[in-house]
């Protein structure tokens, strides 16, 4: 008996460690470092490069899951927002490992209307430092960078509360553009699930 309780207590504690140290951070892009490139299909099935957006903003949201609650509402934000964002000369792309398909579904059922990257394989979540990877299940944080111009990471948000991100960003964007700063470190807010 005693032998099964030390076993169980043993499983437990290995399991533990492991999923700790697949949840710990990894080394992080950084702003002002060069924005990973990409080579990803759209919810139509077109193709987009990080190259295709040099000469204006860019704000790349990284999200876990098309319809879940968080996301629908971040990605409704960025929708309802999306002429603010359009005037600070600003594009917006979502990135999630759902295929084409889910996001075909995702962005007609709320009527985005930006591109829905599909990263299968997590490769480009990865480069950005973004995935969470579990094994069997992996999936995007929760995170969003807003590239210059010029291709270099201006700001990055890991904290994101998906009923004011769309703001934060803005706001970003608008002390980015007036001071003429290549990066500023955006305010943290507590996560919101």
């Amino acid at each position: 008996m005693i032998k099964m309780i030390l076993g169980g207590l043993a499983a437990v504690l290995l399991l533990a460690s492991v999923t700790m140290w697949m949840l710990r951070p990894g080394s992080q892009r950084v702003e002002g470092s060069i924005a990973p490139d990409f080579d990803l299909q759209d919810q139509n099935n077109q193709s987009h490069r990080l190259s295709d957006y040099a000469g204006r903003w860019l704000v790349l949201y990284f999200y876990p899951k098309n319809d879940t609650p968080g996301c629908t509402r971040e990605a409704c934000g960025f929708r309802d927002d999306i002429g603010v964002l359009g005037n600070l000369n600003a594009a917006v792309i979502g990135i999630s490992v759902d295929n084409t398909r889910s996001h075909a579904e995702f962005a007609r059922k709320y009527q985005l209307p930006f591109p829905l990257l599909s990263d299968p394989d997590g490769r480009t979540a990865s480069a950005y430092d973004s995935l969470l990877n579990l094994g069997v299940v992996r999936f995007a944080r929760r995170h969003t960078f807003i590239i210059a111009p010029d291709g270099r990471i201006a700001a990055r948000f890991d904290k994101v509360d998906p009923a004011n991100h769309v703001q934060q960003v803005a706001g970003a964007l608008r002390t980015l553009q007036q001071s003429g700063n290549a990066h500023v470190q955006p305010p943290t807010s507590p996560p919101q699930s």
